[in-house]
């Protein structure tokens, strides 16, 4: 009980929080995450990894098949936040949420400056007009075209494809202002998102993943278990 109340009287005493968070966050909403033994990576498509259908280049020689995948996989239109996305929305010292997800729950929950750091499923654009659709007017499991004959693509980035420069910025920069980094169901093997964790200049680094990390010993406190239980007992 020692670490929960740590965490508690860090959370209420820090003047300027971070969270960074990655697909482990979202596990309890229903959206599975991609590296651990039951990740999307581990599923099998056909003669293509996961890797390579969202990938840019196999979108454009395949979207068929990516939008299959895509649709399948990919989408969990009926997800609400958890536990842990209501609590950090409604932490009036959470500045900025940095986020590798792309399926929107901290928006949903109530938080405001989220920094998508690989786009969202809930945008996407014409590839030759950039008309913008809500993902609510496209059919995910197929190839969509706009009026005026482009493609439609779903603003997530997609290996080949480099993030967005200022979404980058300001993750960096309100990383590197925070007293207290609240790192949330993350692996930290994901680059370069991951290295944006050196900037952190600040007193507290928490750690809150299932397992350990290449960061957990750099951390004030490490919770290597479920988000949610860790955030029942700070409720209490």
């Amino acid at each position: 009980m020692k670490k929960y109340e740590q965490l508690k009287n860090i959370i209420n005493e820090s003047k300027s929080i971070v969270i960074f968070s990655g697909a482990g966050i979202s596990v309890p909403s229903g959206i599975p995450d991609f590296r651990s033994s039951n990740g999307l990576y581990t599923e099998e498509f056909g003669q293509y990894s996961p890797e390579e259908i969202i990938s840019h280049s196999f979108f454009i020689k395949n979207p068929t098949l990516f939008y299959k995948f895509y649709g399948s996989k990919m989408i969990y239109r009926e997800a609400k936040p958890n536990l842990a996305h209501l609590c950090f929305a409604k932490m009036p010292n959470v500045k900025a949420v940095v986020t590798q997800n792309i399926d929107g729950l901290h928006q949903m929950a109530g938080s405001k400056n989220v920094l998508e750091l690989h786009g969202s499923v809930h945008r996407n654009y014409c590839m030759k007009c950039h008309k913008f659709y809500p993902l609510k007017e496209i059919d995910v499991n197929k190839p969509c075209y706009c009026d005026c004959g482009g493609m439609i693509k779903p603003d997530v980035v997609l290996y080949e494809e480099p993030l967005d420069e200022e979404i980058v910025y300001k993750a960096i920069e309100a990383i590197s202002k925070a007293d207290t980094l609240i790192v949330v169901g993350t692996s930290l093997v994901v680059y370069p998102a991951a290295s944006y964790l050196r900037y952190f200049r600040g007193k507290h680094l928490i750690l809150i993943n299932k397992s350990p990390t290449s960061y957990d010993s750099l951390a004030e406190l490490v919770f290597n278990e479920d988000v949610i239980e860790v955030m029942k007992q700070i409720e209490k």
